[in-house]
Order: C-alpha cells, then structure tokens, then sequence
C-alpha cells in the first residue's frame, strides 16, 4: 500500500499551528491578570469610568490611613487653603503617626493637608475635623454624606485618621472613586504629587517626606497615599499619568504593595490610549441668524480639540453634531452654539463645543421686525 507523504507533515503544521495560538492566547490572558499580593486591588480610569482590573473589589475591609484621602477631600471642600486653624488639645498626642503638633500651634489648612499626607499625622487629621465641624464624630458623618453623595455602597468612615474601627471600612472599588473625587482638587492633586515639604507654623518648622515611595519608583507616578495598620495590613493608593491617561490603583492588604501597584500600571498603560476623536476647527457651519444687524448668518465651529481615553481595542466613536435652525441675534464671539456628542456603544464618552468665530449685533427694532417676516417667508 502506498503511504502518503504530504499528509504527515501537513498535520504536524496544523498542530504546531494550534499550539502556537493557544500559547499566545494564555500569554495575553496572563498579562490582563497580573498575579497580585493584595487581598482586593482594582485599577480605575477615570475618564471613561472603566475598571480594567478588580479582584474582590466589592469585599468590605480596613483602609488605615488611605482614609484620610476622604479627609482631605472633605477638609478642601469645607475650607479655604488659608484659614488658619489652632491646634486643638483634642488632637495632640493622637495615636500612631504624628506630626508633633502642640496645642494653640497655628497653621493653615493647606499647611495641615500637607501635614495630613505626605506625613500622614493623625494630629493634623484631628486637627482639621475638629476645625471643620467641631468633633471627629460629627466630621465622619460630612465623610459619610460625601461617600453617599460618591454612590459608594462598600464604605463607612468613624475617623478621620484610618485608626481600627470595625465599623471604618471601604473597599478597592470604593477607595478608586474617593480618589479620583479627590484629585479633582487641583492642591490636594498637588499635595499627593510632593515628596518633600517644608512646614513653618508660628512656633516651629518642620520637613515632611512623602509616604508615597511609588513617586519614585514608577514613572509618571503623581500619588496618592500609604496606609498601615496591624488590622488592615499594607494599603495603598496609587495614580500614574502618562500621555494623557491617567491610571487610579489601588490594593488593600498588600504585602508587595509597590510591586503590584506598578503591575497595575503596566498593564493599564498597555491597555488604554488618549484617542483624538475630533480637531478644532474640524467641525464648522455657516448657521442662519435673524434679528441680525447686517448678517443674515455666523460662523461657528469646533472650538477645542476632543480626545477620550479609550481601550486601544475599542471601535470609533460614533459623533452626533446638535444644532438649533437657527439663532437670533446678538451672538458674542466665542459664544457656544451647539455641541459634538461622541458615544461608543450608546455611551457618552466625550463632548466638544461649537462656537461662534465672530460677533454678530442685533439690528435696531424696526430692522428686527422687517427681517424676521422675510425669514419666515422663505
């Protein structure tokens, strides 16, 4: 019998080819779920709202100081960054870490938020609850009516601080929103970006060095916090920029926490890009004016570049353009007129405005009248 000596190695071709796909798939699968120390971690971007990674993201655990990122937020919204504020006796010798603030000491707010986290004092933390609403007990509810406000389900504060509580919790889900809240505040975005301060109150100076070792260690790393208890183990918060996407990691219970934070941003980096979805000027229209005085039409266009942070993988977003037939006199230059709706998959994902190129006045009165009858006649 004749043997056939193509279909021997065309086999082999095909199972080597399979291997290889197999191969290559588990090598994707692998990058997307980076092995962690953490007991819940997730990673956040926060301008699309997307979660790229979680692993028990919901579960309810202690935060230690990763708490007082919601301190500072609170303090910076009750607070104006140069209220000066009297160290309590209240807050002196308040356990665990400490700036040594001694009571009737003066210092502003934004001096306190320094100390708060880069030093991480729970001195300061007391310091600015009391000054806030005149107690801790009664600054943890403005923390619980902000977490509320967040729509967080997996969070309730007893402390400013982070000290063990078993009714203080959070979880990596919840810390995400808190921060990326937080970093909306332009100083507490500078703060958590610092790695040294020098603090001069009304009797002594003193320097803070950041917690944070990541500012270092990784990148583009621009916050946020550190936390540790014996209870809630290593915690921290983490959140890198790079070309125009900013990552918010965070993992609870951490052993190996400045090792998985930067597996974290690798992988979200590798993930995601800033997309430009639509160039100024880009969009433009010659649109109809009535009650005009000598124009019967403005220009206007797109008056700002449009980009999204998306999955490198995601499709085109589809551009809906919404503009009124018409518009009526005066117009400013600069004036918006309409807007461009970028979805993808029947969510809004970014905004542009179209505006007007040039100032168009009214027409005097009996102008006015004469041209809106011959409009409506066309």
């Amino acid at each position: 019998m004749r043997r056939n000596n193509g279909i021997f190695p065309t086999l082999v071709f095909l199972i080597l080819a399979v291997l290889i796909c197999v191969i290559a798939s588990l090598t994707v699968s692998a990058s997307e779920t980076p092995k962690l120390s953490a007991r819940a971690a997730t990673l956040y971007e926060p301008k699309s709202g997307r979660f790229l990674y979680s692993h028990n993201e919901d579960t309810r655990l202690a935060m230690a100081s990763t708490t007082k990122i919601m301190t500072a937020l609170v303090a910076a919204q009750k607070l104006s960054p140069d209220e000066t504020v009297i160290i309590p006796k209240e807050a002196v010798g308040t356990e665990g870490s400490s700036a040594y603030l001694t009571e009737g000491e003066e210092l502003t707010v934004k001096e306190l938020l320094y100390a708060l986290l880069l030093r991480s004092a729970n001195d300061a933390s007391v310091s600015l609850a009391i000054h806030t609403s005149g107690s801790v007990e009664s600054f943890a509810l403005l923390m619980n009516e902000k977490a509320d406000a967040l729509g967080l389900k997996d969070t309730n504060f007893t402390n400013p601080h982070g000290l063990p509580d078993e009714e203080h919790f959070t979880s990596a889900h919840d810390l995400a929103i808190i921060a990326a809240e937080a970093l909306k505040d332009p100083l507490i975005s500078e703060i958590c970006a610092t790695q040294k301060a020098v603090i001069t109150s009304n009797t002594s100076t003193r320097t803070f060095l950041n917690h944070n070792k990541l500012l270092h260690l990784y990148d583009g790393c621009v916050g946020v916090k550190t936390g540790f208890t014996k209870a809630a183990g290593r915690c921290l918060v983490g959140a890198a920029l790079r070309d125009g996407v900013t990552l918010i990691s965070v993992t609870l219970n951490a052993p190996d926490d400045w090792n998985d934070h930067k597996r974290l941003f690798d992988l979200g980096f590798e993930l995601t890009e800033s997309r430009l979805l639509a160039r100024r000027g880009e969009y433009s229209y010659s649109l109809p004016v009535i009650g005009a005085d000598g124009a019967s039409a403005v220009k206007a266009e797109l008056s700002s570049d449009v980009r999204a942070v998306l999955l490198k993988t995601d499709k085109a977003p589809v551009a809906d353009v919404r503009l009124s037939r018409y518009f009526t006199a005066p117009i400013e230059a600069g004036q918006k007129l309409g807007e461009v709706i970028f979805t993808l998959d029947g969510k809004v994902i970014a905004r542009g405005e179209i505006t007007s190129k040039e100032s168009v006045p009214k027409a005097k009165k009996k102008v006015f009248l004469a041209k809106i009858k011959d409009f409506f006649k066309k």
